[in-house]
């Protein structure tokens, strides 16, 4: 499990330093991800570099995991899912916004790249 929550924290390292080539080396061949700040599914690598050099651009880009949040869970040999909430930051107009999502990824340790799946959502406002 501890290798899951090491991949996470390269994953952060990345959006944090805005290294689109570190993120592009964590995701599969065939990952798909199910990005924050678009409402498209993206299954190459060219539409998720895409979306991360949209993302990188942003002024003071900052992401931070909620504490207590993060739920890791074997689901097969060498397969995780890891769950939480993560806080993103980064500027628009001036203007310091945060941006409050929760996660799930799914990982095979076995692959150099083991992100196989990534989804991230806007938390809601609650009813």
């Amino acid at each position: 499990m501890n290798k899951a929550l090491e991949i996470l924290q390269e994953w952060m390292k990345g959006i944090n330093t805005a290294d689109v080539e570190k993120l592009l080396s964590l995701y599969n061949d065939e990952a798909v991800l199910i990005p924050t700040f678009s409402n498209r599914l993206l299954d190459t690598k060219e539409k998720i570099k895409d979306y991360f050099e949209k993302v990188g651009s942003k002024e003071q880009l900052s992401i931070a995991l909620h504490d207590n949040t993060v739920i890791t869970q074997e689901v097969g040999k060498d397969l995780f899912c890891v769950s939480g909430i993560y806080n993103w930051r980064f500027d628009i107009d001036g203007e310091l916004f945060n941006f409050e999502a929760r996660f799930s990824y799914i990982f095979d340790l076995t692959k150099e790249k083991p992100i196989l799946h990534h989804h991230s959502s806007q938390i809601p406002r609650t009813l």
